[in-house]
């Protein structure tokens, strides 16, 4: 059952909203995308501007973590990088109000649509992706970015381990227990060989940089087939680029279904794969040894992205575990038949 979109309370909108000068307010209407946990308003002023307000969900709202998040946006918005613009509050200018326990946002709203999975978007979020590389190259804060990622991660083999245990319940699990056993194993194997790959091509050597983290189309907005704004920098943190790159060919390659997993394509739109990366390049180089790597990053980055809320509740959204599991599985065998032909075109 999908769980309820939270909401603002009419009393706890209007003391949020007295800590803005926003002048009068002709409208408020509920803003449904995102986190049903985040609850957010989409504000009309009388002067027409619009104004998007953000109440943190909760385990998403730790004040260090928000601050350094804010720290990059307000760099990002400066050197004009597509990012909404935060608004602060009236007394301090402060971006982040915290109020009664609770932590919100209130940014400029920027008006886009979804990516459209054409080969021009596909291309310039690629383009962006090596314009947010240079745009942080010299960003400098006093908060702690979050660590962690995808590459070599614990999280993700403790994720792992936990699954036959966390969705056994499930019904799609009863009397495929050993199943779901051999193939969290097996994906385990996978994600170990992936990252060991990768650590023996110099990941330790190379060079930091701040990275998105979490590089895909619902981050996104796109207006005239160009990126309009990059949202949710949550996941930014200290990583070499080359991890970015990866997840983005991903994700801008992925082919999912609106059926059940088990009917989703095991392949990728290899073309959208290779215009996001020739995009990127047409921005920024990417060293070959870097290059060579990124079907392994692509592997672990595909099975950390499904395994950690599996982890801890047996579902991945609305789909079940299992299934999910079972794609990416099908996914990862297809990736590595294609390897050796990715690999050609990754060095071109």
């Amino acid at each position: 059952m999908t769980a309820e979109r939270e909401q603002f309370a009419p009393g706890e909108l209007a003391v949020v909203l007295s800590h803005y000068d926003l002048g009068v307010i002709d409208s408020a209407k509920e803003f449904t995308r995102g986190s049903r946990k985040s609850p957010k308003l989409l504000l009309r002023a009388a002067d027409r501007r619009r104004y998007l307000l953000k109440r943190r969900a909760a385990g998403r709202d730790d004040p260090f973590k928000v601050a350094f998040a804010h720290a990059l946006l307000t760099h990002l918005h400066q050197r004009r990088f597509p990012v909404p613009a935060l608004l602060g509050t009236r007394e301090d200018q402060n971006s982040m109000l915290q109020f009664d326990g609770r932590t919100y946002e209130l940014f400029e709203y920027v008006e886009g649509s979804r990516y459209d999975a054409s080969l021009e978007q596909t291309a310039h979020a690629g383009k962006t992706l090596a314009r947010f590389h240079r745009a942080v190259a010299d960003f400098a804060t006093e908060w702690v970015p979050p660590a962690g990622g995808y590459h070599d991660s614990h999280l993700v083999r403790h994720g792992l381990n936990a699954i036959p245990s966390t969705a056994s319940s499930h019904d799609s699990v009863i009397g495929h227990e050993a199943e779901l056993l051999a193939l969290t194993q097996d994906l385990h194997e996978r994600y170990d060989a992936a990252a060991d790959h990768v650590n023996r091509a110099g990941y330790a050597d190379w060079l930091r940089t701040i990275i998105h983290g979490d590089w895909h189309p619902g981050n996104m907005l796109f207006r005239n087939d160009r990126v309009a704004a990059v949202l949710d920098l949550d996941a930014a943190k200290y990583q070499p680029a080359v991890l970015d790159v990866a997840n983005g060919m991903l994700q801008f390659s992925i082919l999912r279904g609106r059926t059940a997993p088990s009917e989703w394509p095991e392949f990728f739109d290899e073309t959208r794969m290779r215009r996001f990366l020739l995009g990127y390049l047409s921005r920024r180089p990417l060293e070959p040894a870097q290059r060579t790597i990124i079907p392994q990053l692509m592997v672990e980055s595909m099975i950390a992205e499904s395994v950690m809320p599996i982890a801890v509740t047996g579902s991945f959204g609305w789909l079940p575990g299992f299934g999910v599991l079972q794609m990416v599985q099908r996914k990862i065998l297809w990736l590595a038949e294609a390897m050796p032909h990715v690999r050609t075109w990754l060095l071109d």
